[in-house]
């Protein structure tokens, strides 16, 4: 049996609709549009004791159940985290390049959050933590984990809003513009992301490496490593979208998440996590450009 967080009786003389359109704004937990669809996905939603599902007709005196598929047991990965950030109610964590945020896997970094930080105190503490955003497999980074039911509804709903400023770093193949945008849709999505280049270098494999800040304002798939591949200026290490030939093995992809700015779901101050530009990213660019320099082009 699941721990139910939440029931609601249909009115008499509720007007015929949607089970995914009536139950937005019904449930504290469920804010959004989007978050009722994914929670009935899930099957975090009965309906008469029974599973329901996004297309079922609401009818009055129906008994809705918002159910807490959280707290199941699981297996803890250990694996080591670098910690940059905890309290009671969140935690920051630096996510390793090579293992997916969550999935169907037993290697996963939600797996893994268990051994690196601890399990809130709070009445609506979480049983597991649960990170509040994604982060490709292959990228490294700041990585915001939630500790509390509080805490993981206020933090989608900022992901939801576009209130929360994420920063990478990546290094390029090319010279991109001092700055600039990427705006092409993706998947026929609108998708938005700002640039600026810091520090170009020449690099004999290459031709120019060049490393980037990175804004995205939305939140598509590959987003950055779309985009960028689409401009002629593909992420170093990006074996889906990069150039054949120009990908360096078994280095990883460059790309990086360094800095968070959200408001914290309890306080309601600002917080500002930064990372500095990994050292493995400024020793490649000076290594590119040293043998450049070195070379005897005659």
């Amino acid at each position: 049996m699941h721990l139910v967080l939440d029931t609601h009786v249909v009115p008499l003389l509720t007007p015929k609709q949607r089970l995914s359109d009536y139950l937005c704004g019904i449930f504290l937990q469920l804010p959004s549009r989007k978050s009722v669809k994914v929670a009935i996905k899930r099957g975090a939603i009965y309906v008469d004791g029974k599973k329901g599902h996004t297309g079922d007709w609401v009818c009055p005196e129906q008994v809705v159940e918002l159910i807490d598929l959280d707290d199941a047991p699981t297996k803890v990965l250990k694996l080591p985290m670098d910690v940059i950030y905890e309290d009671d109610a969140i935690a920051v964590v630096f996510k390793p390049a090579g293992i997916p945020v969550s999935g169907n896997q037993f290697r996963t970094i939600e797996n893994a959050l268990l051994h690196n930080i601890t399990l809130s105190t709070k009445v609506d503490a979480l049983k597991k933590p649960r990170a509040v955003h994604r982060l490709d497999a292959p990228t490294s980074g700041l990585l915001l984990i939630a500790k509390t039911k509080q805490a993981r509804m206020h933090l989608g709903a900022q992901f939801e809003a576009k209130t929360i400023q994420k920063k990478y770093q990546a290094i390029v193949i090319g010279q991109p513009p001092a700055q600039g945008r990427f705006d092409t849709a993706i998947n026929h999505k609108a998708a938005l992301s700002h640039f600026e280049c810091l520090q170009t270098v020449d690099s004999l494999k290459s031709g120019q490496l060049s490393l980037l800040n990175l804004y995205p304002k939305t939140g598509r798939t590959h987003q950055l490593r779309i985009h960028l591949s689409q401009a002629g200026f593909p992420i170093l290490g990006d074996k889906l979208y990069g150039i054949q030939g120009l990908i360096l093995k078994h280095k990883g992809l460059f790309l990086i998440a360094v800095a968070l700015d959200f408001e914290h779901p309890i306080t309601g101050e600002r917080q500002a996590i930064k990372l500095p530009t990994p050292y493995k990213y400024t020793a490649l660019l000076n290594r590119e450009q040293r043998r450049y320099d070195a070379y005897d082009f005659e």
